[in-house]
């Protein structure tokens, strides 16, 4: 099924440089971290900062029928999604390169980066329905976890380095908007190289073929999916509480610079804390997934960001903030590695995309319309509700898992045997 053991190192190889890059390359262009405080020097609302940080989600979830589709019918789905990668790379390569002009209008910048950052975002939605079949598909389960998560530790150190030193050396030494223009163009340009790797990686036939389905047929599917399958239900309401919660990480940072003054120097020791928690997390959890399989891990996700929420609701000072954001990013980490391997346990790989894709839609689209529901509340009354919350969607996430997520999964693999 996965190929030649050659074919499964090659690729394993892959896979690894995939995190060597991509860890470094999304620190330079992070939502989390680099793109609000890039916002807030052009004067960007909290209200239009989180938009952006909703348009990562919102474009990504609306682009999950066109991408779904294209996955359900090509043939090489590495190749395919390699092409996708280089496109949308290249696009934002294009705006990155023209900050400097485009700069004599700051509030006009503003809306032109929430453009092409929506433009990006439509492509990542690619992601979800495009890199967890590859990788379930060339890489056997016990080699999913451990040497990937090796990759991203090395790239995550990369990472750490450009977060403690370049970020905070480009923008101190160098002339706003210049310094932005040249993260933004390194950043763009590793991931460029990223997205060659995908169309390196060797791929075979499949044992069981895709369902093709059309745009049309991919909405018109989405709610006969839900319906039809009590397991996948549980899994979308646990999932939707635990992206909720990790997609309000854009806020700590906005909270940090509004509340306690932040920093180029404290926005980057938050972007370093994020790439050190993600190294730890990748091997860390890596090891767990190879080991005992994705279920433990989703259990650990949701306690992660309940202790993230608890902190930063009862302490006041920034260093508990670190903590908070700590416990946050590994979280949001530990759920990344968990949501696809956990899918393979809920559907067969000829539905995945579909499956996949449904996951996206429904967890982003809300996860979206509570970023942006909060960002004139936290405007108005201070960032306490944020952490309220955090702690809400980590405890419902915990308990929808233990009471009624794992009752299905057991009845599932009981009528499997």
């Amino acid at each position: 099924m996965f190929g030649t053991r050659k074919d499964i190192k090659y690729n394993l190889a892959l896979f690894f440089l995939d995190g060597m890059l991509f860890m470094p390359a999304m620190t330079l262009i992070a939502i989390s971290t680099v793109i609000p405080f890039f916002l807030e020097y052009l004067g960007a609302s909290t209200l239009q900062i989180a938009i952006a940080a909703a348009l990562a989600l919102i474009c990504a979830f609306m682009a999950q029928p066109l991408f779904g589709s294209i996955a359900s019918r090509t043939r090489v789905l590495a190749k395919t999604f390699g092409w996708i990668l280089v496109l949308q790379r290249a696009i934002f390569l294009v705006f990155a390169i023209c900050i400097p002009i485009l700069a004599v209008n700051p509030p006009l910048l503003v809306w032109i980066f929430m453009f092409f950052w929506g433009v990006f975002n439509i492509f990542a939605g690619s992601y979800s329905v495009f890199f967890t079949p590859i990788l379930l598909k060339l890489l056997p389960p016990e080699k999913r976890g451990a040497l990937r998560g090796i990759g991203f530790v090395i790239g995550s150190l990369f990472g750490a380095g450009l977060a403690r030193f370049f970020i905070p050396e480009i923008i101190n030494r160098v002339a706003f908007p210049y310094s932005f223009t040249i993260i933004f163009v390194t950043g763009t340009i590793i991931l460029m190289l990223d997205a060659i790797l995908f169309l390196l990686m060797r791929e075979h036939e499949d044992v069981e073929p895709r369902v093709p389905l059309s745009i049309l047929q991919f909405i018109k599917g989405i709610p006969s999916t839900i319906r039809e399958d009590a397991l996948f239900r549980s899994m979308i309401i646990m999932c939707t509480f635990l992206v909720i919660a990790n997609a309000l990480l854009p806020y700590y940072t906005v909270y940090a610079i509004r509340d306690f003054y932040a920093t180029e120097a404290h926005v980057a020791t938050l972007a370093t804390l994020a790439i050190i928690s993600a190294a730890i997390s990748h091997i860390i959890f890596g090891i767990i997934v190879d080991r005992y399989g994705p279920v433990p891990t989703a259990i650990i996700t949701a306690i992660l960001i309940i202790a993230a929420g608890t902190v930063a609701l009862t302490t006041n000072s920034l260093y508990a903030l670190y903590v908070a954001w700590v416990l946050a990013n590994i979280g949001n980490i530990c759920y990344i590695i968990t949501a696809g391997l956990l899918l393979d346990k809920v559907v067969s790989s000829g539905k995945m995309p579909m499956y996949v894709g449904v996951l996206t839609i429904i967890s982003m689209a809300l996860s979206s319309a509570v970023l942006l529901l909060l960002a004139p509340i936290l405007e108005n009354i201070g960032f306490t509700l944020l952490f309220v919350v955090v702690l809400v969607c980590g405890i419902a996430g915990l308990a929808v898992n233990l009471l009624v997520f794992r009752k299905h999964l057991a009845n599932r693999e009981r009528s499997l045997q």
